[in-house]
């Protein structure tokens, strides 16, 4: 290679003396390219200790992996020096400016896998780059890490809580979410109280105060209650409202098991011709908003609500808990909705139906929380959809090694993490 070819390199990859490219070598064959460092000067500053024109030691061989080249894999190789220092009496090798201490990627190409990562399962991205997927996941895990040391946690107000599934069986973590600016903020291993006194030990040492924090909306842990009643003194605990209808939709759902397992018979007969196609579409229509229902759904639920079918009443329960709060946020009063609530409650306890008896008993211990659920316009419903694409990204990379893979993949992708690397396809800046 000439001596312009190689200027040129030592302009492409940003170098300034002493460091130069001394040598490029491309094996077609391999589809590989290599580039030779090196640092010519027998003098440095002591990395130790800052002393400067200290006295070259030794240099230890080291190659890193650099973004491609074309359809080539780049590397680069370079004698790095170890400086002898008078100053200090250390003997300390000096940090190139391509790549971070320890690693045997570029900095280039370790911001390029973390931009892979954020859309893409992380096994993907390995095998878009040609590495192994353990080599990336210790990348995410650093430099999360790092940009998650530099956030500011101060003035985060309001906060949602729920966990999500790490793997089958009981395996979850706790995450916290700013529901203002819409990041993930905390994520720990476990749903007991602890996890919720750990989020307020992280939030103070990111600048926040958890006395400041005022309003808490989760679904109605008893665990998450204690933690927050424990860590977030200030706090008022709002129930999500869309987990409180979940509920009802889930006693919902008992009551029509049990009726169709004692009454199954009894329930096709009535139902005649084409009675198991019926109740599937009783099975949806029932869950489903009127809106949303299809020609036979239709056919089906007028079936249900003119028969005296327990299921009918389970279901017209469950519509009048949505009333409620289609109420409560027409009218945004504390006191419409607590009346209106009441007469839910009341209807509950007397209907006979034993799930739905349950509920009330439930919602009438934590009414006030439920009722702020209903005006305040807050929900969970952004910490839900967050957890439904972690659980797709989980699926997609067909799971995560370890919580702390999940966790740090979590933050990478939903923290809104603004100090991570720059994008070295970043636009040039105008001249």
């Amino acid at each position: 290679m000439g001596i312009a070819v190689e200027a040129l390199f030592t302009s492409a990859l940003g170098l300034q003396p002493p460091w130069v490219v001394d040598d490029v070598r491309l094996d077609i064959a391999k589809r590989r390219i290599d580039f030779e460092i090196g640092c010519h000067t027998s003098r440095l500053a002591c990395p130790a200790c800052g002393a400067a024109t200290q006295p070259v030691h030794d240099r230890l061989r080291r190659s890193w992996r650099h973004l491609d080249f074309f359809q080539f894999e780049a590397w680069l190789h370079c004698d790095v020096p170890r400086v002898a220092c008078g100053a200090c009496g250390k003997t300390t090798q000096v940090a190139v400016p391509w790549a971070r201490a320890a690693s045997g990627f570029t900095a280039a190409f370790e911001a390029l896998a973390l931009i892979l990562c954020l859309d893409l399962p992380v096994r993907q991205a390995a095998e878009l780059l040609r590495c192994k997927d353990k080599r990336l996941w210790r990348r995410i895990e650093f430099y999360v890490a790092q940009a998650r040391a530099l956030e500011d946690f101060a003035g985060v107000r309001t906060v949602g809580i729920d966990e999500t599934s790490l793997r089958r069986g009981q395996h979850y973590i706790t995450v916290v979410h700013d529901l203002d600016r819409k990041r993930l903020l905390f994520a720990t291993e476990g749903r007991e109280h602890r996890t919720v006194v750990e989020f307020a030990e992280d939030l103070k040492a990111h600048g926040g105060d958890p006395a400041q924090v005022r309003h808490v909306c989760m679904d109605m842990s008893a665990a998450y209650a204690k933690g927050v009643a424990l860590a977030l003194p200030e706090a008022q605990i709002s129930y999500d409202r869309f987990h409180v209808v979940s509920m009802a939709i889930e006693a919902m759902d008992q009551v029509r098991r049990a009726e169709m397992a004692t009454d199954a018979q009894a329930v096709r007969a009535a139902l005649g011709a084409g009675g198991r196609k019926t109740l599937r579409q009783l099975l949806w229509g029932m869950r489903r908003n009127p809106s949303t229902w299809s020609a036979r759904q239709l056919q089906a639920m007028h079936w249900l609500q003119r028969s005296t079918l327990k299921s009918a009443r389970a279901w017209r329960l469950k519509m009048a808990l949505r009333a409620v709060y289609a109420r409560a946020t027409a009218h945004n009063s504390i006191e419409q909705a607590a009346s209106d609530l009441r007469a839910w409650l009341s209807w509950a306890r007397r209907c006979r139906l034993e799930p739905f008896k349950k509920l009330a008993a439930t919602l009438k211990e934590r009414f006030d929380a439920v009722v702020r659920g209903m005006v305040d316009h807050r929900s969970n419903a952004f910490v839900e959809a967050m957890n439904g694409l972690l659980q797709q990204a989980k699926r997609a990379a067909r799971g995560f090694r370890t919580s702390q893979n999940f966790i740090a993949i979590a933050y990478l992708r939903m923290s809104k993490l603004k100090h991570l690397p720059a994008s070295p396809f970043a636009p040039a800046m105008p001249t």
